[in-house]
């Protein structure tokens, strides 16, 4: 069921910045108050949050709660100020992710620099952040739509009384790539954890979606030069707040213009209206795409392509082939 915006609370993770920052702006400023649980806010985002302060004159609130993603005590507690804040939240986003950080990434296996992963604790980082957050989060808002603290001044989240929950996929969830097995690995997890949710939306009310954008111009490219030397001249960036506009309209809207399933096999422009309802899937580049659990002829190419990994797979076999890898 769509939401209308205005006077509802917003959860997003990841708010300090990129496109959780983008889209956390863009329900701002549609009279959404937003809870930015984060690790930190890059300078762009505290100045958000100030402009938004419980003692501003802006007609949507914001607050900065710090958050570790990995840490199921600091998800449920990010609820609790939402209870605190502002009578609860009726849109969650667990969208905190990173792209095959050298900190936690398949080819610098656990147990020895650059990774931190300990073999102690026999966890890899990208998959709590990218995978378990996402999951724990969900279960959070689920429990917290059904079943309101004695300090949330929500009711019971019904179709009358919609409630949604939006995840960030990514076009890596269509397909596979050397360089980057993890991060591809979550967002096919991701992919098929939003379908399977699908059934929520018309029994109570609350619609789980994902968008699945392309390459966007965010710190988690532009920070990591390892990442940066993958684009070339010949691929397109995407602007986050182009993708946070796409996110706000899977959140309020029961309909998107998306590209035919025609226009993408054959190059064409041609558009048709798809229904938004739990499971969508929403690819965003230059163009927007339903995103198929079927059959589906795979992204388009316009702000989705990254020509750099032929490059990047050598420096792979070349580790590799050095002998002691992994020991």
């Amino acid at each position: 069921m769509a939401l209308s915006l205005a006077g509802k609370t917003a959860i997003v993770t990841g708010a300090g910045s990129g496109i959780n920052l983008a889209f956390a702006s863009s329900l701002l400023s549609r009279h959404c108050n937003v809870v930015f649980a984060d690790l930190a806010l890059r300078p762009e985002a505290k100045e958000i949050v100030a402009q938004h302060s419980s003692s501003s004159r802006a007609p949507a609130k914001a607050v900065f709660q710090k958050t570790d993603v990995r840490q199921w005590q600091d998800l449920a507690y990010m609820f609790r100020v939402a209870d605190r804040s502002f009578g609860g939240a009726d849109i969650v986003c667990p969208g905190a992710g990173v792209y095959e950080p050298l900190w936690s990434s398949f080819w610098y296996p656990p147990g020895k620099p650059p990774s931190t992963d300990s073999l102690e604790h026999s966890r890899y980082a990208e998959l709590d952040i990218n995978l378990v957050h996402p999951i724990r989060t969900t279960q959070l808002a689920i429990s917290h739509f059904l079943n309101p603290s004695d300090a949330s001044k929500r009711l019971v989240a019904s179709p009358a009384n919609p409630r949604s929950i939006i995840h960030i996929s990514s076009v890596a969830g269509q397909v596979a790539v050397l360089v980057a097995p993890m991060y591809i690995a979550t967002k096919h997890a991701i992919n098929g954890f939003v379908r399977s949710l699908a059934p929520l939306d018309k029994e109570l009310g609350i619609r789980v979606t994902a968008v699945a954008p392309g390459v966007i111009k965010t710190p988690l490219w532009t920070d990591a030069p390892e990442k940066l030397k993958l684009v070339t001249e010949k691929d397109e960036w995407v602007t986050p707040k182009f993708v946070a506009e796409q996110m706000t309209n899977l959140v309020e809207r029961e309909e998107i213009e998306v590209q035919a399933p025609s226009a993408t096999a054959t190059g064409t422009s041609s558009t048709r209206m798809a229904k938004v309802e739990g499971g969508f899937i929403l690819e965003v580049g230059k163009k927007l795409r339903k995103v198929e659990a079927f059959n589906d002829p795979g992204p388009s190419r316009d702000g989705n392509t990254v020509t750099g990994l032929e490059a990047a797979d050598k420096e792979i076999f070349e580790r590799l082939r050095q002998g002691g890898w992994g020991q």
